[in-house]
């Protein structure tokens, strides 16, 4: 599985808006490999942040 789907699955998992760093810690991905995914995630509108530097899936 990619890094970016890797990502996504992880922010569903969790159910709630995460940052970049828990996101690294829960899947265990490097974070500048999860701050690459989160940036095409951010523009190909799939994630969306409810709060500042949290993010969750795009309903």
């Amino acid at each position: 599985m990619e890094v970016v789907q890797q990502v996504l699955e992880t922010m569903k998992k969790a159910q709630k808006a995460l940052s970049a760093g828990q996101i690294s810690e829960i899947s265990g991905i490097e974070r500048k490999e999860v701050d690459k995914a989160m940036k095409k995630l951010k523009t190909e509108g799939k994630i969306v942040s409810p709060k500042n530097c949290y993010w969750e899936p795009a309903k």
